[in-house]
């Protein structure tokens, strides 16, 4: 009787992984806050020009993000120049605001909803902190990508 007991609860909990496995997979920019918040945590993440910069100069970056409405294009050439010397993937983001935001760049309210976030062109990751979920599937994401330039 105890047999049966053991047996049902690890079954569910291997369907819950697959569950989690598949949802994890179907977003990258879900993966993609979760490991800049793991970064943060870590202190591993360099925010804004002057940061970023220094961190690809010395090569101790690891991924980069880059924010698409950035206006100013002589900064997006800097940064993918540095990130191409330094062979760093770079992924591109929708909005600087929702980077910033992402990056720990903004109050929160009561709920946990972002009421204000500072708007930043580029982040650097130099640690990713703990081996994640989120992780894998960025990383994934990004051989995936490279295969794909080749």
């Amino acid at each position: 009787m105890t047999d049966v007991v053991e047996e049902v609860p690890a079954e569910e909990i291997a369907e819950e992984e697959v569950v989690e496995e598949e949802v994890a997979e179907m977003n990258v920019l879900d993966a993609l806050k979760e490991v800049l918040k793991k970064a943060l945590v870590h202190d591993g993440l360099r925010k804004g020009l002057h940061e970023c910069a220094k961190a690809l100069d010395r090569r101790s970056a690891r991924l980069c993000c880059l924010a698409k409405d950035c206006e100013n294009e002589e900064y997006k050439k800097l940064i993918r120049a540095l990130c191409a010397e330094g062979e760093v993937s770079v992924i591109m983001v929708d909005s600087g605001k929702d980077l910033g935001a992402w990056c720990g760049l903004a109050k929160l309210d009561a709920d946990g909803e972002v009421k204000k976030a500072v708007r930043t062109s580029c982040a650097v990751i130099t640690d990713f902190g703990e081996e994640t979920r989120a992780l894998t599937v960025l990383l994934d994401y990004l051989q995936k990508q490279a295969d794909g330039e080749e």
